[in-house]
């Protein structure tokens, strides 16, 4: 399992950092509005490598069957390691390469705010709060602690859907129970 886990693990962590890095790169032509729809579907590209994970264990190392249980458990940690890829790869780009992110987002969001016709106390308030989670996010604990709030999502859904489809009974033809019936 050791070896499926690691295997299937870091080459969705290598996804979700090599295509980091390339959105990274084009960071001012993709902007902050198009960026989550460019992060969210790399995540999901990579969060595939738990279902071919899990297929992997339960057809070489779990004998052609593998419970709800086992297949949530192996597909959990390959979850975890691409988690563990995305974190490290966005504390090193942060902290060396783009400090001054968080002022960044702040200017476009309190752009944003102002061109949807806010008033200029809601604008006020949300730059207060944007203020106070800077100075939060400064701690590494706490920017660890976010970072990895992006992909668990998705990561929770690849793998509960991993689990319940690689959990189903097979018959000897490879075909499932229910599609025999």
């Amino acid at each position: 399992m050791k070896k499926v886990v690691l295997t299937f693990g870091l080459i969705g962590g290598g996804i979700l950092s090599v295509m980091m890095m390339v959105a990274l790169a084009f960071k001012e032509q993709i902007g902050f509005d198009r960026g989550v729809y460019v992060g969210y579907t790399t995540m999901v590209l990579a969060f595939l490598m738990v279902y071919f994970g899990v297929q992997s264990y339960r057809d070489n190392a779990a004998g052609g069957s593998v419970t709800f249980g086992r297949a949530f458990v192996v597909g959990g940690l390959i979850s975890l390691v691409i988690m563990a890829c995305y974190v490290a790869i966005w504390e090193v780009v942060y902290y060396n390469f783009m400090p001054d992110y968080l002022a960044d987002y702040t200017a476009y969001a309190l752009e944003q705010a102002r061109q949807s016709g806010k008033s200029a106390a809601e604008i006020a308030a949300q730059a207060k709060e944007m203020q106070e989670f800077s100075e939060m996010y400064k701690n590494p604990l706490v920017n660890i602690a976010f970072t990895l709030l992006e992909p668990l999502p998705v990561a929770v859904v690849f793998t509960l859907l991993t689990a319940g489809i690689m959990s189903r009974k097979r018959s000897p033809q490879g075909k499932t129970a229910a599609a025999v019936l």
